[in-house]
């Protein structure tokens, strides 16, 4: 029985007459023929052709289009024996495509036969006037920016540049932005070739991107950052392929967000105020709990980016923008006398922020009792009214609680106990805990 075979073939970078001899002759030789795209100016050579592109409307991410377009060419080659593959540029040149078939030809599934193409990348480099092997450039998929230029310097061409949201993301990937222009290549050989060069700032934003458009980045300030992009995609692939986590929702997830916080907070309690004498367990167990809570922010995360909302790269740059507006002190022209003025610009700044008519108003009324008392005192403090000089001090409130239990005396007995906590800078939360935890220790003790 003969294996069914699929004839890849590469359509080149765009005009017509950059087609090679041999691949006309092997889409005259194969009358069942199929194209990746019929996007592209070469498409119609390939006459007669079933084309993809339904899958790209049909599939959430690329890597589902590229495996259902792997399946039906399988299933295409079994029926027919022998069917054309026809695809933009080169076939060896970022065609994931061609990828899964080279992994179905080695499993004996099919026999693939590849025939080259010119690349839009011989004539970028032409265009460039550089020597890619003498210079070293990375070519990088702009829809995998992040994790394929990880820890790259440059130079870089960043293909698949097809609209503005890649090359936001491509943008948003470099925390230390070059200081020199890049170069947009855009539609190669043909009449309305483009080569134009941009400010980093304004790559996404400053000209119109087609489906034939790259960038060339002649270096980086410093190297994209890596683990984290490769965690953002692992946890997108947790979503597409594992049931339990394709499941999950924001409101399921919010217990385990909860639970993953607390035992932060136990794993801080071994290290305390850190030093010499923290056993390298301790350091072990934080850094571990601070990785199963950053699952959670980029789970929650993930879950906004299918939404179409935000990414992690537009999360870290509002909490990066946000920290450099509320520190005037550090970053602009604001003086202050100590820690006690930053807590008061703080706190201004964020009601001017969030339009609040009252300081008060951002205190979450799910946070537990004690958590919710001290923070209710500080922002108090701030307004210059001390709650421990109020009536009903301590010793006041411990006398009417034994004279009288009930709710407004032990909470008047809880609130002067979080005064004199905040007073002496005693974290009441942090406090009670490690009171809770002796007698625990002491009670097993009489359990053993």
């Amino acid at each position: 029985m003969t294996t069914p075979r699929v004839v890849v073939v590469g359509l080149g970078p765009g005009d017509p007459s950059l087609v090679t001899a041999g691949v006309l002759a092997a889409i005259a030789a194969t009358p069942v023929r199929f194209l990746r795209t019929e996007r592209h100016p070469s498409a119609s050579l390939v006459g007669g052709a079933t084309t993809f592109d339904h899958h790209y409307e049909a599939e959430d991410t690329f890597e589902e289009v590229y495996r259902r377009i792997t399946a039906d060419l399988v299933a295409a080659a079994t029926e027919h024996g022998d069917v054309l593959y026809a695809v933009p540029g080169s076939p060896r040149v970022l065609e994931r495509t061609v990828d899964f078939l080279d992994a179905e030809a080695a499993a004996g599934t099919i026999e693939l036969q590849v025939l080259a193409g010119l690349s839009f990348t011989d004539l970028a480099w032409v265009r460039l006037g550089v020597d890619p092997y003498e210079q070293g450039v990375r070519l990088v998929d702009g829809h995998r920016f992040a994790i394929a230029a990880a820890g790259q310097r440059g130079p870089l061409l960043v293909a698949h540049c097809h609209n503005r949201r890649v090359l936001s993301d491509v943008k948003l990937a470099v925390d230390d932005p070059p200081t020199e222009p890049v170069v947009v290549l855009q539609r190669l050989g043909l009449p309305d070739e483009s080569v134009t060069t941009v400010e980093w700032a304004d790559l996404d934003r400053s000209f119109e991107p087609d489906h034939l458009t790259s960038v060339y980045v002649p270096s980086l300030a410093s190297p994209v950052a890596g683990e984290v992009a490769a965690f953002v995609e692992l946890v997108a692939t947790l979503r597409a392929e594992c049931p339990w986590d394709a499941e999950q929702t924001h409101a399921s997830l919010a217990r385990h967000l909860l639970e993953e916080t607390y035992e932060v907070l136990e794993a801080l309690d071994e290290v305390g105020d850190g030093g010499p004498d923290v056993a390298p367990e301790a350091w072990a167990h934080l850094e571990e709990e601070l990785g199963d809570l950053l699952f959670q922010i980029v789970f929650h995360t993930t879950l906004a980016t299918e939404e179409g909302e935000f990414g992690l790269a537009e999360v870290a740059r509002g909490v990066h923008d946000k920290l450099v507006h509320r520190h005037p002190h550090v970053f602009g022209l604001v003086e202050v006398d100590g820690a006690d003025d930053v807590v008061a610009n703080w706190e201004q700044i964020k009601k001017a922020e969030k339009g609040r008519a009252s300081i008060f108003d951002g205190i979450p009324a799910t946070l537990p009792a004690l958590l919710h008392a001290t923070k209710v005192t500080k922002k108090a403090a701030g307004l210059g009214l001390d709650p421990a000089l109020d009536p009903g001090p301590l010793d006041a409130a411990m006398a009417a609680a034994q004279a009288e239990a009930t709710d407004a005396t032990i909470g008047t007995l809880l609130l002067a106990a979080v005064n004199l906590a905040r007073s002496a800078d005693v974290d009441p939360e942090a406090a009670l805990r490690t009171a809770a935890t002796h007698l625990r220790d002491r009670a097993q003790l009489l359990e053993g």
